[in-house]
């Protein structure tokens, strides 16, 4: 998934889901890493980064 998809995801998520989408984010990542998909892993942590920037954003 590229960047732009990344942060169009990851707001639409913080949109739906406020402060608990960061950690649907990291379940995600986790749950695909155990299964042994590390890209999709690494798509849910990039996804999971966005969101903590967005909240950053939104705190400040």
């Amino acid at each position: 998934m590229d960047v732009a998809k990344i942060a169009e995801y990851a707001q639409s998520l913080y949109n739906a889901h406020g402060d608990k989408a960061e950690a649907e984010a990291a379940q995600k990542a986790k749950k695909y890493q155990e299964e042994g998909n590390e890209a999709e892993a690494q798509t849910w942590q990039s996804v999971r980064r966005a969101i903590s920037e967005i909240r950053g954003a939104h705190e400040s």
